[in-house]
């Protein structure tokens, strides 16, 4: 029989003194808050430079553009709390998408290929899921290999080919529109919405802030520590799958090289968003905020026509800002709670 503990290993405003007088330590609490200001902020200088940013059109293809990526920011944020992370998910991207297709091409109905895509997505998650808790492989080792594994199969069954031909019934999942909302971006809110009322409301997916803050004492408290862990990564891992199919589903053709990269965007999305690389740590609204963050800065820069190379070097700028914030906070927040104890 299991329990629960009474209280999540996360922070609270009471866990530092002078909470209400020190400011730093205010704006690491109000994560999210601050981020909308960021993101207000840097559309109006974007739109104030370029004339074009906040254009119904362009603010469209922004959010078509990160949909998917807003599907695995959910996942991706239950991996970092639990204390761990998904290397995995920009390969499993490609897989789920590449067996859609190839079922498709099999002239399986459209519901069996789709469940078939997620289903493959689902499966890597639990083999990481497996290796981390049974072998006990570090996430880093584990999700990386499973990185080259997703990859590698994609690229070897299509033998680097695209897959094109799609039914059209199918296109109509990344397509279609309803109340004049594209479809991709309704699943996306979804799942979105799902996702963060379940991390913050249900008691089962709770567990997981358990699991990061404190694997050991949740352990003792009666919660299946590797269960929970395995749970995530069959999440993470089935909601990078669904993002992949409902990708092919929108560019009409399965690419066995989408989503490259992809994975250091989420991770960086979700720590900007406030997820601790520590784990027990971070809400998939926030997630989401840290993905339109990253969104904003890439559009910008396209609409301001820097060179991809560029683009490049400043995701990789932002994701060791966002670590190195991290870090800083978490050593903020360890020294007012020692000056507290003292």
């Amino acid at each position: 029989m299991e329990t629960t503990p009474s209280a999540p290993h996360t922070t609270t405003s009471q866990d530092t003194p002078n909470a209400n007088s020190n400011f730093l330590l205010r704006l690491l609490r109000a994560r999210e808050a601050t981020l909308i200001i960021m993101i207000v902020l840097i559309g109006i200088a974007l739109q104030l430079i370029t004339g074009k940013f906040l254009t119904t059109p362009n603010l469209n293809a922004i959010s078509l553009g990160f949909a998917t990526s807003a599907i695995i920011v959910v996942g991706m944020t239950a991996a970092l709390v639990s204390g761990g992370f998904d290397l995995s998910v920009g390969s499993v991207f490609a897989m789920g998408g590449v067996t859609v297709a190839l079922a498709l091409r099999a002239e399986l109905p459209i519901p069996i290929a789709i469940l078939c895509g997620v289903a493959c997505g689902a499966l890597a998650g639990f083999i990481n899921g497996f290796l981390i808790t049974q072998i006990q492989i570090n996430p880093f080792i584990t999700t990386l290999g499973m990185l080259g594994i997703a990859r590698g199969v994609s690229l070897a069954i299509t033998q680097g080919l695209p897959i094109a031909g799609l039914p059209p019934d199918f296109l109509v999942y990344g397509q279609g529109q309803n109340l004049g909302i594209p479809n991709l971006i309704l699943i996306a809110i979804i799942a979105i919405i799902v996702g963060d009322i379940l991390m913050r409301r249900s008691s089962a997916f709770r567990q997981i802030y358990y699991v990061g803050g404190n694997e050991e004492a949740a352990r003792l408290s009666g919660i299946n520590v590797k269960r929970v862990v395995l749970a995530v990564y069959v999440l993470s891992g089935l909601l990078a799958g669904l993002a992949g199919v409902l990708s092919v589903s929108r560019f009409t053709v399965a690419d066995p090289g989408a989503g490259s990269g992809e994975e250091l965007r989420i991770i960086a999305a979700c720590i900007i968003g406030g997820c601790s690389l520590r784990g027990g740590k971070g809400t998939v609204i926030g997630g989401l905020l840290g993905l339109i963050f990253v969104g904003f800065i890439n559009n910008g820069m396209v609409l301001l026509r820097v060179p991809v190379y560029w683009q490049q070097l400043a995701m990789g700028v932002v994701l060791l800002l966002a670590v190195g914030f991290d870090t800083i906070s978490q050593r903020w927040q360890l020294r007012a709670r020692g000056k507290k104890a003292g």
